[in-house]
């Protein structure tokens, strides 16, 4: 089964999560994609929700498949976020910002009342870190915030390189607001808490993809199905 089938059965599942007059966040990226899209067919059908979305790219989608989208300034508290994840353990703590979206995503996972993950099985690690860290700086003074990154990571003896991501090869890749991300290769992260609460120190640090304590449930794809993780 492809890796896309094993998604797709974590998002049939997520469906279940749903009900009429929900107000929902929708996530960011390919396993977001695949929920957003079984979403809009249940709305031409009748389901009604009302969404907030991560980023451009999922309000574009969203919004082409006829869902009813809001903000979290006409709508600050929602019911349900379903979003995906690059990588995750037994805890549920979470790596991501993958799709480049982690600082909305957090904000949208933060102000639901249960945020369900959807993911598939090749994500699940002992220790996170196999999949690079994102974290998301303001541009002015980056090279300084980096330098306070790397400090930080030696405290804790990680090594690895830190990566500013590109759009085109050339040109840094910039956030749906404004910022930089740079990818993290420390390899394993065997001290996460610690490490989220020092990076939050970084005053130019404007967010990381270690989602801690927020994912309620985690559904993951497999081949004969999914099955869940709870918190």
């Amino acid at each position: 089964m492809s890796p896309d089938e094993k998604k797709k059965n974590a998002c049939l599942l997520a469906m279940e999560y749903v009900k009429p007059g929900m107000r929902l966040g929708l996530g960011t990226g390919s396993t977001a994609n695949i929920f957003i899209e079984l979403l809009g067919r249940q709305v031409n059908q009748g389901l009604d929700v009302v969404c907030v979305p991560t980023s451009v790219a999922s309000h574009d989608l969203a919004a082409g498949l006829g869902i009813a989208l809001t903000t979290l300034e006409q709508c600050p508290q929602l019911d349900l976020t379903v979003d995906g994840a690059d990588e995750f353990d037994d805890d549920l703590i979470l790596i991501k910002g993958g799709g480049g979206a982690l600082l909305r995503e957090k904000i949208v996972a933060k102000a639901s009342q249960t945020m369900v993950v959807i993911t598939d099985d090749s994500k699940h690690v002992d220790v996170l870190g196999k999949f690079p860290l994102p974290i998301e700086v303001i541009p002015f003074g980056e090279a300084s915030t980096v330098i306070a990154i790397e400090k930080v990571a030696a405290s804790m003896g990680m090594k690895g390189r830190i990566e500013l991501r590109k759009s085109d090869g050339n040109t840094p890749f910039n956030t749906d607001s404004g910022n930089h991300i740079y990818d993290c290769h420390f390899e394993a992260l065997k001290q996460p808490r610690q490490l989220a609460t020092a990076l939050n120190a970084i005053p130019g640090v404007v967010e990381h993809g270690l989602f801690i304590d927020i994912a309620n449930v985690i559904l993951i794809g497999n081949s004969e199905g999914a099955h869940t993780l709870e918190r």
